[in-house]
């Protein structure tokens, strides 16, 4: 039995993983109920949705997040970048999750004790767009082995907070 358990009553009482997901004019709104979904199973501080991601109670959030965006936080801004100036303010470090020249291999990628981050993920055809890119202070990716070398966004953030959870010892 998960003795770390916690209720839909209890999560925001509850001890966080220090994370929030910034979600990019992500097309799909049950992509965004998956990202609810995992941020409810690795305990997220929130989710930070952006552009024209939609927002709960959208349809298809609320189809894919079996209710959890009632209770994981959730912010909109009208920009990724404006989010991420935030959260660096906040004192979060924050790694766009993207294939490009100047990203590491997520297994690479080492988290300091005490340290809190932010995940940017990008729209599912185009991606993270690059001047966010540049706003980020590292950038991630998932080593992949086949042809199309894609994943879809939801399932690439479910690994990534599991590692996540992993590397920065969550629980304590």
């Amino acid at each position: 039995m998960n003795e770390n358990k916690t209720t839909a009553e209890g999560y925001s009482a509850a001890q966080k993983l220090p994370v929030r997901v910034v979600l990019e004019n992500i097309r799909s709104g049950i992509n965004v109920g998956a990202f609810f979904r995992s941020g409810d199973a690795f305990r997220i501080e929130a989710l930070e949705l952006c552009g024209y991601t939609a927002n709960p109670p959208h349809r298809d959030i609320l189809k894919s997040a079996l209710g959890s965006s009632e209770y994981v936080p959730w912010r909109s801004h009208d920009s990724a970048l404006a989010a991420i100036v935030s959260l660096q303010r906040e004192g979060f470090k924050v790694a766009a999750i993207e294939q490009s020249p100047s990203s590491i291999a997520l297994h690479d990628w080492k988290p300091a004790p005490g340290e809190s981050w932010a995940f940017v993920f990008g729209n599912e055809v185009r991606g993270v767009e690059s001047e966010t890119i540049e706003q980020c202070d590292t950038t991630i990716e998932i080593p992949q082995f086949g042809a199309k070398q894609s994943l879809n966004v939801s399932v690439c953030g479910g690994i990534l907070l599991w590692e996540a959870a992993r590397k920065m010892q969550f629980p304590y």
